[in-house]
């Protein structure tokens, strides 16, 4: 590119740097800094001289012309030339001085240019600003802004010029007296300052490595002397901070003895400042400064002035500081590290002056304090070394403070103290015991709960950071190693310290390890030399026992199986292989779970299998009976932890069970027995798990000291003997007997059943009778679930079929009367459960009970569980959950039980039948119960189904009938269930016709894949999934099951559940229409049943579908239907009405069922005549029946809209037919018992037409005319009153006249065919049929019609036919018809024509191949612009078109990214990111046809002129990435000057979005260069 495009595009852009609107002027100068990337002496010289020529110019838009002109230099200040830099240089010093007022941003742009040009032209930049600095005269603040900013970015350039500087800056000090100026000097010196630092402590890299201190001194001092004697006197805030900080590095460049000099008066100044100031950082960061130079000096005056510091500085530590304040925290390390300066210098002092602080007891104060001296521990180690014993000391009262706040300063004390070597101390032992209580507080609260304003968070809980001390300083702290072994041991078994111990775990398992590194010696611990020290019988049962609630603290169970497992040489020196396999597979086991998901139980039977092993494994009866011991003395840490207590009972069960001595476990029992808490259930539980779990090695002695028990004087104190328990109450009696009756039943459950059943009744069962009549319910609970243990014993014996077990029938009995002495409203106790349970056990146990009993068994324990009613959701929820899954269980148990006795089809349908009145109950909660048991019941039948022979499963239609209209259920859950019923019924069919258990049918696989369908809100999609359900019954169901199901459904219907009754509906569709075809015998059974159910049962959906199942058995069955239907009694009730309407759904169908209706109308003569009684009278003319009913029938059918495809193909048929039927009913009366009824009225049910046959058949008539689409016929004779003319004798030749003559002017093209059908009808039998006709015919001719279709010679031959007729009206009409011969918009169709011919485009692309292909490609290229372009159309439709053309355009393009880049943003539906779309577009246009890039550069300037804002904004942006992605070799294509004349108009667009896009567009038009 040319200077003068460069040049073009700068002042093109410069010139909309004016503009009003934020976001175009910052895209302006981006465009200019883009501009700048590429040819920055060219952009910048245009820039300069812009800013020249337009002198007027306001400052914000200078201000931003120079900041675009310092983002240029920062990057690109190397390339320029010494001309152009001295130009800008010039430039940008007169913008500096151009006001002599201080405009900030203006100002500030100036100054940062220089800066940037500083870092590559420092000395023409520094003899132009000194230049600025005129001898006696105040320099501008922007030239002092300046200089300040060069010293920090670039201290090497600035520092040798310094002294200049300063010779002519210092003598004009005085004259500042405006605070902006002062401030101003500030800020330079400052600078200078740190200059000069950073320049004198890297001589070795300064260019002028001779420079030194002494330079600068007098001349900083002279500073400092106003600076600090005038200037800090202000009474302006802001100066006074200015001037301090300036202050802070001026002090190590005085001379040091005026430093020392001035010190006395310094200090006290800077500290006067913290009483005058809010935000105090700046003085104490100076004050940290002024205290580093003084010591550095080696300063006599900090003696003098110490007390005051410490003071002023402890003060600034003890105020509150919120971590949302970044100046406060920063204020606080300046003041700590001003401690530490005076800590190196003084550290006597400083002690004698925080440690009497610790014994305050304000919080703020002691906290300060603490925070003084963790810092000064690890800032100044070395001048603390001998000063530990003091510092340990005086951490007593801290030690005891209960504030949060407090505790985390003293933790964080103890931490440094750790890191160095204080709590190898004496009294070092104390901070460690320190940390572990602070460790043992509980997670969620503390003693003090922090105040509003605190910030304290979880991980910065006293608690928190305890724990994190304490394992830093076992890992970490390497000196700690033999402070922490192993005298952290001694905190695992103190209660106090529980919630501490998965730390303490953690800790000793790593510096126990570390132990074993350095060798066996060093890692056994000597007991004897360690008196304090747990043993290790009491390690094991602690860390044994926390183990079974392994989530607990953070997951101590993990941390402590590890610790168990390091530790195993100081157990036992034989446990090591074992442990090293057996811990790490229970740690794997936790791994694979989490707290909510760990199976409690079996994790706690792994545990004591963990604890067998090691028992067998040791085979040491003393160390054994040892461990016993303390697992007993350990029971009453656990008071308050239940299941650890549960647990420690089972672990001592065990101990004693692999106990040799039978005197050991017999004192050990009896003294379980004697301080057991019998008050606490979970103790009681505990306590019989351990007598059960000692007996399976102990059966005897534990029996036997059981009895000794009971034989005590604790059951004697019902009758008044005082004992040893004389001060516990019945009720504690009660839990005792709780107690010992659950110790009878796991001492059954769990002792060998071998053994057990020889003592069952003798020993056990007669401890446990007695208690029966008890109404305690605490107490009925352990009974029951003793029982239960003891139930399941006896049949889980090997010996028990041999076993006549004599009270079984008053066992279930008592278990009877427990389960219905329980609620229905609420499930508080398992008892059910257990009682349940129990009679499951029993079922086959001998003496078998009869018949009877076990039907009132099954029928109360139905009861007593379908019908509990709903928990309400609670805090408990979960656990009454749970209760109720185990009492269903429980009953699901002892119907499988009982069905295993039976297992026919009898025996299920016996079962179903008791389940029944439960499935179809109308509560919910009942249904879903029953489906349930049902749906476990056919599991198991089926699973155990054996079929010696093939029968047939006759009770399976009803059965499927009762559960499949359930897989609509209103609960979700017994959808399913009713679901998982059908597929176990069809499987058992194909069982009993002889398929293999494991043979699985695809069909009825189809069940499965329904079942989430069931569940879905959609109640379309539930009702299809019903629908495929039915499909799969109806295909695999028998023949001889298909009515009695249909049946079974049809009563479905009434269902009190309307979704179960729409299933019905929907599966009796699905039947009929699979299976209809095979029902043709039972069609009038059906349409009977369905009548009478239409009649029963209300509901919107029963009607409809109804409809459809008559419409489904007439699509196979039509004529059967129709005449089962027309056995309905007249007059037709509304349900038999719309039975009727539903035959006319489907045109064929419809077209069937008119041609029936016409035979059957056809078929019987109209009416019979019948003599009058007496002599003379006229006879009476009496409707027949059959036609009557077709009529009334085919009027329903033409009440349905549906219905006129079929009526226009039967037309002239119905037409004449009807006219004729009109014709012959005149005058014709009803049958007398229809008469009767009429008179009487009909009932509301039935249909309110009239049943008069002629009127019938008016009405019939007119609906076909309706139905015809010759409303306009109908409409005439309403008029005209035609209808009520042809009703009556006397007006009935005139009523076919006008129907006639509107025949012709309204229906003239349908009368040929009608003629047709009229002409085999006038040789009727009656003489009324051909008066109507004759007189119809007539009046035709007098209409053109007659012309107009070539009626002529067919109405004049019909007549001539007629002239010779024996009836006179007849003559007479033909005579009017000769007579009467003689006598005869644009629719504006809007176009959206732009839609169109886009849409069209794509459609003609999709469709081009072969040879045209590349003339379209060519087209498509010509196209691609705008089509690219108007996705930014306003009219969406329009937009929606152009994406359209593109996705089909791409796939001819040759280009597969391009064509992937469609796909991916143009669909339908997604939103567009259009600039992103457009970028990607753009990039491999280029890439792939580069050609192209003039001819779409060209249709983008032609879219410039838009009407649209947003095709003129899309214009330069496709302009803009078009050319970012063009190679420079594509120049030539491109007319720079069209492009920018165009855009120089977009940036004066009203639009700002479209004055943005085109200054972005010139940013990039630089590449093509």
């Amino acid at each position: 590119m040319t200077e003068s495009y460069m040049k073009k595009l700068s002042s093109t852009l410069l010139d909309a740097i004016t503009d009003k609107d934020p976001l175009v002027q910052e895209q302006v100068c981006s465009a200019l800094c883009s501009l700048g990337e590429v040819r920055p002496v060219e952009m910048l010289r245009t820039c300069e001289e812009y800013l020249r020529q337009h002198d007027k110019l306001a400052h914000p838009y200078r201000a931003a012309v120079l900041r675009a002109m310092e983002r240029v230099l920062s990057s690109r200040a190397s390339e320029l030339d010494k001309d152009t830099a001295s130009t800008i240089i010039l430039l940008a010093s007169s913008e500096m001085t151009r006001m002599k007022d201080l405009v900030g941003d203006w100002q500030q742009a100036v100054s940062g240019v220089l800066v940037a040009l500083g870092r590559q032209f420092i000395s023409k930049v520094m003899e132009e600003l000194l230049h600025r600095l005129q001898p006696g005269a105040l320099p501008h603040c922007a030239v002092l802004h300046t200089l300040a900013s060069l010293s920090v970015a670039n201290a090497f350039g600035v520092v040798p010029f310094l002294p200049s500087i300063l010779s002519s800056l210092l003598p004009v000090l005085g004259m500042a007296k405006q605070d902006t100026v002062r401030m101003a000097f500030c800020s330079a010196l400052q600078r200078f300052s740190e200059g000069a630092l950073e320049y004198l402590a890297n001589l070795d890299r300064a260019p002028d490595p001779t420079v030194r201190k002494d330079a600068f001194t007098t001349d900083i001092f002279s500073a400092y002397d106003v600076l600090f004697h005038h200037w800090l006197q202000s009474r302006e805030a802001k100066l006074r901070l200015a001037v301090v900080e300036a202050l802070g590095p001026m002090s190590h460049l005085l001379p040091s003895e005026r430093l020392e000099e001035q010190l006395p008066k310094l200090l006290p100044g800077i500290l006067a400042l913290y009483k005058k100031h809010s935000e105090t950082f700046y003085v104490s960061k100076s004050l940290g400064q002024i205290l580093e130079a003084a010591v550095s000096v080696g300063s006599r005056t900090l003696d003098t002035q110490l007390d005051a510091l410490l003071a002023a500085l402890h003060s600034q530590i003890c105020v509150p500081v919120e971590s949302s304040s970044p100046l406060a925290m920063s204020n606080q390390k300046e003041a700590l590290r001003c401690f530490t300066v005076l800590a190196c210098n003084s550290p006597d002092r400083l002690l004698a002056f925080l440690l009497p602080r610790l014994d305050t007891n304000n919080e703020r104060t002691r906290v300060g304090t603490l925070q003084v001296v963790r810092h000064v521990i690890n800032s100044a180690a070395a001048q603390m070394e001998d000063k530990k014993p003091f510092i340990l000391s005086s951490m007593r009262l801290p030690l005891l403070d209960t504030n949060s706040k407090v505790k985390r300063a003293v933790v964080q004390v103890i931490s440094a103290m750790a890191h160095h070597g204080y709590l190898e101390q004496p009294g070092g032992e104390a901070m460690i015991e320190y940390i572990v209580q602070q460790c043992a507080l509980p997670p969620e609260q503390e003693p003090e709960k922090p105040g509003p304003s605190s910030k304290d968070s979880k991980a910065d809980s006293v608690r928190a950071i305890s724990v994190r001390t304490l394992y830093l300083v076992s890992t970490t702290v390497d000196r700690m190693n033999h402070v922490l072994w192993p005298y952290l041991l001694q905190f695992l078994i103190p209660v106090r310290f529980t919630g501490a111990l998965t730390p303490l775990c953690r800790s000793l398992m790593h510096l126990a390890q570390k132990r074993q590194e350095a060798g066996a010696d060093t890692f056994l611990i000597q007991y004897d030399t360690h008196a304090s020290l747990p043993s290790p019988y009491a390690v094991t049962a602690r860390l044994l026992v926390v183990s079974s609630s392994p989530y607990l603290g953070d997951g101590r169970g993990v941390v402590a199986l590890r610790l168990l497992s390091v530790l195993h040489p100081n157990i036992h020196p034989l446990l090591g292989q074992h442990w090293e396999t057996t811990v790490p597979l229970l740690l794997g086991y936790l791994d694979e779970h989490m707290e909510e998901t760990l199976p409690q139980e079996e994790w706690e039977e792994r545990l004591l299998m963990f604890l067998r092993d090691t028992l067998a494994i040791v085979s040491d009866n003393v160390w054994i009976c040892q461990l016993s011991l303390e697992l007993c003395r350990q029971l009453p840490c656990y008071d308050g932890a239940p299941q650890e207590k549960n647990f420690l009972y089972k672990c001592i069960g065990t101990t004693l069970g692999a106990a040799s001595s039978k005197e050991v476990v017999r004192k050990h029992l009896q003294e379980l027995l004697e301080t057991a808490r019998y008050q606490e259930e979970a103790e009681r539980e505990g306590l019989a798990c351990c007598f059960g779990i000692c007996a399976i090695s102990h059966l005897e002695d534990t029996l036997a000291q059981l009895e000794d028990f009971v034989r005590s004087e604790v059951f004697r104190k019902s009758i008044g003997i005082l004992n040893i328990f004389k001060d516990r109450s019945e009720n504690e009696v009660e839990k005792v007997k709780s107690a010992l009756i659950l110790c009878y039943g796991h001492v059954a459950a769990r002792a060998p059943c071998e053994l057990v059943l020889a003592k069952v009744e003798s020993d056990i069962l007669r401890n446990v009778f007695q208690h029966f009549n008890t109404k305690d319910p605490a107490l009925k609970l352990c009974l029951v679930q003793s029982v239960c243990m003891i139930s399941h014993a006896i049949c889980s014996s090997t010996q028990a079929g041999s076993f006549h077990f004599s009270r079984k029938a008053e066992l279930v009995a008592q278990m009877m009367e427990f389960i219905r002495a329980e609620p229905l409203d609420s499930l508080r106790t398992p008892i059910r459960k257990k009682a349940m349970l129990t009679c499951t056990y029993l079922v086959s146990v001998e003496p078998a009970l009869d018949k009877q009993a076990w039907a009132d068994v099954i029928r109360g324990c139905l009861h007593s569980v379908m019908a509990l009613l709903p928990e309400p959701k609670g805090e408990d929820g979960g656990c009454q959950e749970s209760l109720y899954l185990d009492t269903l269980h429980a009953l699901e148990d002892l119907l499988t039980s009982l069905l295993q006795q039976n297992m026919t089809p009898q025996g299920l349908q016996m079962m179903i039948e008791h389940l029944s009145p439960w499935i179809k109950s109308p509560r919910g909660h009942e249904r879903a119960r029953a489906l349930g048991v049902s749906a476990h019941l056919l599991r198991y039948f089926l699973e155990h189904l054996r079929v010696s022979a093939l029968v047939p499963f006759h009770n399976l239609g009803l059965l499927v009938g009762l559960f499949s209209p359930r897989c609509a259920d209103l609960w979700p859950a017994t959808r399913q269930e009713a679901m998982d019923c059908v597929h176990s019924l069809l499987y058992l069919q194909l069982g009993y016709e002889g398929f293999s258990q494991d043979y699985r049918d695809d069909v009825v696989e189809r069940l499965l894949s329904l079942k989430d369908g069931l569940v879905h809100p959609d109640p379309a999609i539930l009702f299809h999934t019903c629908h495929s359900v039915g499909q799969i019954i109806a295909r695999r169901l028998p023949p001889d099951q298909l009515i009695s199901l249909l049946l079974t459904m049809f009563e479905g219907l009434g269902d009190h559940d309307q979704n179960c009754s729409r299933a019905a509906t929907v599966m009796i569709n699905c039947l009929l229409q699979e299976r209809g075809g095979a029902l043709q015998e039972k069609v009038p059974e059906i349409v009977s049943v369905l009548r009478s159910k239409l009649q029963e049962v209300q509901g919107e959906h029963i009607l409809p579908a109804a409809q459809h199942s008559i419409y489904l058995l007439a699509t196979q069955h039509c004529a059967a239907v129709v005449s089962s239907l027309l056995g309905s009694p007249l007059p037709l009730d509304s349900h038999t009405c719309m039975l009727w309407r539903a035959l006319a759904a489907e045109p064929h169908l419809a077209t069937q069922v008119l041609g029936l209706l016409l035979e059957m109308m056809n078929r019987d003569v109209p009416f019979k005549e019948s003599r009058a009684f007496l002599l003379g009278r006229t006879p009476d003319r009496v409707a027949t029946l059959l036609p009557l009913s077709a009529s009334c029938a085919l009027f329903e059918v033409m009440s349905t809209p549906a219905v006129g495809p079929a009526v226009l193909e039967l037309y002239p048929q119905l037409f004449v037919a009807l006219l004729l039927r009109v014709s012959c009913t005149v005058g014709v009366q009803l049958p007398r018992n229809l008469q009767a009824l009429e008179r009487r009225g009909a009932s509301p049910a039935l249909a309110t037409r009239n049943l008069e046959p002629c009127s019938s058949a008016v009405d019939t008539l007119r609906a076909v005319l309706l139905r015809s689409g010759s409303e306009d016929v109908a409409q005439r004779m309403d008029q005209e009153g035609g209808w009520e003319l042809l009703r009556t004798s006397a007006g009935h030749e005139e009523g076919a006249t006008r129907l006639a003559r509107a025949m012709a002017e309204h229906a003239g093209p349908r009368l040929p065919l009608v003629l047709k059908a009229l002409a085999c009808t006038q040789s009727s039998v009656y003489e009324v049929q051909r008066v109507t006709t004759t007189a119809f015919l007539a009046e035709l001719l007098n209409s053109n019609v007659a012309n107009d279709l070539m009626l002529l010679d067919s109405l004049l031959e019909s007549l001539a036919a007629r002239q010779k007729d024996t009836c006179a009206s007849v003559r007479r009409l033909v005579l009017r018809g000769l007579a009467n011969l003689a006598s005869g918009s644009p629719d504006k169709e809007k176009t959206e024509f732009r839609t169109a011919s886009i849409r069209l485009f794509g459609h003609l692309n999709k469709v081009c191949h072969g040879d045209c292909e590349d003339i379209f490609l060519d087209q498509v290229m010509g196209g691609m612009a705008p089509l690219l372009l108007h996705l930014q159309d306003p009219q969406t439709t329009v937009a929606s078109a152009c994406r359209f053309a593109l996705l089909m355009c791409g796939p001819n393009l040759a280009c597969e990214e391009l064509s992937a880049a469609f796909q991916k943003h143009l669909q339908e539906g997604r939103a567009l990111h259009f600039g992103e779309f457009l970028n990607t577009t753009c990039k491999h246009l280029m890439q792939h046809f580069p050609d192209l890039l003039g001819r779409l550069l060209s249709t983008c300037l032609f879219y410039c002129k838009s009407s649209w804002e947003g095709v003129r904004a899309a214009a330069p942006l496709l302009t803009g990435f078009l050319v970012l992605h063009a190679e420079p070799r594509q120049q030539p294509q491109v007319d720079l000057d069209q492009l920018i004349s165009a855009f120089q108009i977009l940036l004066k667009d009203p639009a700002p979005e479209v004055r943005t896009r085109a200054a972005e567009a010139l940013g990039r038009l630089v590449k093509l260069a």
